[in-house]
């Protein structure tokens, strides 16, 4: 069986209040390479919170996080960081691009993070366009795209620098019923023996797509 990417154990986060908030309450899961994970929950159940502390953008109150092996608990902030831009990928609801920079160098920006050769940027971000089917959309503002092409972009910019986890918020809630499909087929795709892909969705046509659905009820998970 593959080494986990992301391990948590007895996970709890509390946001001091009053009153205070239990938005997580000892949560263990193990995501895995090779599996698509839909997390599901009603509103304010926990799902983003869980989302975020697996994409290292929150930490927990309590609790082992570990990705890809390394205990993220013993990193520094800035080591902390360059295991979020290497190992991670994320992919929002409402895209996020940058709306004055074309379809490849919206995919190029976390590359500069890295500090990636200007000719090796481009590379990487032609190839991941042209796996989403934008090739020739490459100098493309992202006014000019429709909300499918928008969230293909977004989904290269995602997986440009070849991580081993991608984290999806809602990726699909603002296309209609055939740029769904073509997006979560994407997203299929980028499932490998090397990567998982884990995404948050209220819409039903995701969830029963995925390999395995995780359910947040009140800060707890179940599998």
């Amino acid at each position: 069986m593959s080494a986990p990417l992301i391990e948590l154990v007895g996970v709890k986060k509390t946001y001091p209040g009053p009153p205070e908030v239990h938005a997580l309450r000892d949560v263990t899961l193990t995501i895995r390479p090779n599996e698509m994970v839909a997390v599901i929950g009603s509103s304010g159940s926990g799902k983003s919170t869980l989302l975020n502390i697996m994409g290292l953008l929150d930490q927990p109150s309590t609790g082992t996080v570990k990705i890809t092996g390394r205990d993220v608990g013993t990193l520094c902030e800035r080591d902390r960081d360059c295991l979020r831009a290497s190992r991670i990928g994320f992919v929002f609801q409402s895209f996020h691009l940058v709306g004055h920079l074309t379809s490849i160098e919206n995919v190029t920006l976390p590359l500069i993070h890295q500090n990636w050769a200007r000719h090796e940027r481009r590379q990487r971000a032609v190839a991941a366009l042209t796996t989403v089917g934008l090739g020739h959309r490459l100098h493309a503002l992202p006014a000019s795209l429709s909300g499918g092409e928008q969230q293909r972009v977004a989904v290269a910019r995602g997986v440009v620098h070849d991580p081993a986890i991608v984290l999806c918020d809602e990726p699909t809630g603002n296309l209609d019923r055939e740029n769904t499909a073509a997006v979560l087929a994407l997203l299929r795709d980028l499932v490998t023996p090397e990567r998982a892909v884990v995404i948050v969705t209220h819409e039903r046509e995701v969830w029963e797509s995925a390999d395995r659905l995780i359910r947040v009820v009140d800060g707890c998970v179940t599998s």
